[in-house]
């Protein structure tokens, strides 16, 4: 008796010889996204000549993947060219070295920290929107991408960087998460070429590691504990070893923190913002949320669980337009995956984009509507909404950026009005995250009344 053949996995149209689909990745989220219309579960693409690379659409196997099967995975090619920025950090590692890595930086997240930290943000934001100048259109990606940087110097670095230095660091990380982004799409071979890009890519790199490698060592060297995650790194002790942490693996993690709270938060903030100029009537009821309760005092920690419709907002805008667009797995054996089975160094992702968009878990996917997470009862099945990922990889820093989003918007909001041109719209554009290509808003003061007025 034979056994049955195994189950084919439809390839992507347009595939050519010696370089798959990386012409169809010029254009990569509309690419990634376009899979969807051939109702498959799983679909190969090639990214890398000579690997598969299976893209995951079905949410029960999504799921499956990364929490039954999460121990029989490695990371993959995304982890793989993020390992080329961070080194040996929690995002890139797997197994034992990865628990142990988050065992390290849990600290930097619990409740007393990021109590403290709200204060700083809010600070940040105020300090901000301060430099805006009224009736004057404003880059509202490069606004946030500089006020999470700077909330990221004040709760990373606090003291341990002066302004020449990060403006540097700011400077080197943004040529770096870009240079990432491009990297993922391309073949391996094309990092060697002697091209522009590459020798950007590689100067900016090694500046990021050099600054950060400096703050590590003058700290050390001073003693002094200056209240922010980089002492904290270096107070902390490898759990196996009882060692402190070398200053490369402090590094490592330093940096890991720097991407992981920058480019997201800052895409986030920027839809947000979009969506909120857009739609009046919802401004409007965060807004009245605000004087509700808050009334004239600022955001703080305790308000983040008590303003729900600025949390919808907070939870429709990371549906619609949410910042990954390829997350990767790669098999370490061979791994059955539903109905498939598939051999060791299979490639595997699924796009958080795509499938925050599928009509089939959310009707009318395009229209933005934070009413739609006011009945618990409808909420996606289990794979089909994945704001922070699942399983052990899920995002540690998930309560951190949630309560730094609702800090940002509740301290902007009240301050200025962000004003679209009529009939604006602005692009997406997929690099290590989903951005505005461009979002120029102009900025108006917030005629608000005082709370309690005219009652």
């Amino acid at each position: 008796m034979t056994s049955a053949a195994p189950l084919p996995i439809p390839r992507a149209a347009g595939s050519l010889p010696f370089i798959g689909h990386a012409l169809k990745m010029r254009d990569n989220l509309g690419f990634i996204d376009s899979l969807r219309d051939t109702r498959e579960p799983l679909v190969e693409i090639v990214l890398q000549p000579g690997t598969r690379t299976i893209v995951v659409q079905d949410p029960a196997l999504i799921h499956q993947m990364l929490k039954a099967l999460a121990p029989t995975l490695d990371k993959g090619r995304l982890y793989d060219k993020l390992g080329q920025l961070l080194g040996d950090s929690v995002v890139t590692a797997t197994g034992r070295p990865h628990v142990r890595k988050r065992r390290q930086l849990q600290p930097a997240f619990a409740h007393t920290e990021i109590s403290r930290y709200v204060d700083i943000m809010r600070d940040e934001v105020t300090a901000t929107v301060a430099g805006w100048e009224l009736g004057r259109p404003l880059d509202v990606r490069e606004a946030m991408v500089g006020l999470s940087l700077d909330m990221l110097a004040k709760t990373v670095f606090a003291g341990s960087l002066d302004d020449a230095v990060f403006r540097r660091l700011r400077s080197d990380l943004s040529v770096v998460m870009n240079g990432v982004g491009v990297r993922l799409m391309l073949p391996d071979w094309a990092e060697r070429l002697p091209l522009p890009f590459n020798r950007r890519f590689d100067r900016a790199r090694a500046g990021v590691r050099a600054t950060v490698n400096t703050a590590v060592e003058e700290l050390q060297s001073s003693g002094h504990d200056t209240g922010d995650m980089l002492s904290m790194l270096l107070r902390a002790v490898d759990e196996e070893t009882g060692e402190p942490l070398t200053g490369h693996q402090i590094c490592s993690e330093i940096l890991t923190l720097a991407v992981a709270g920058t480019e997201t938060t800052a895409s986030v903030l920027s839809w947000a913002l979009y969506e909120l100029a857009r739609n009046p009537d919802i401004e409007a009821r965060v807004l009245a949320e605000l004087d509700e309760v808050l009334g004239e005092r600022p955001v703080a920690l305790d308000d983040v669980t008590r303003l729900p419709y600025l949390n919808r907002v907070i939870t429709e805008t990371l549906r619609l337009h949410h910042p990954g667009w390829l997350v990767t797995r790669r098999t370490t054996e061979e791994t059955r995956l539903g109905k498939w089975t598939l051999p060791a160094g299979t490639e595997l992702a699924y796009c958080q984009h795509a499938l925050h968009r599928d009509p089939e878990r959310f009707p009318d996917p395009l229209r933005f509507d934070p009413d739609r997470w006011t009945d618990a009862a409808q909420e996606p099945p289990p794979g089909a909404f994945l704001p922070f990922g699942d399983g052990k990889h899920k995002c540690m820093g998930d309560r951190f950026a949630r309560t730094e989003m609702v800090t940002a918007i509740a301290t902007m909001l009240r301050s200025v009005r962000l004003e679209l041109a009529e009939g604006q719209a602005t692009r997406q554009v997929a690099r290590l995250t989903v951005r505005p290509r461009a979002l120029r808003m102009t900025v108006r003061a917030r005629n608000r009344p005082r709370a309690g007025a005219g009652r």
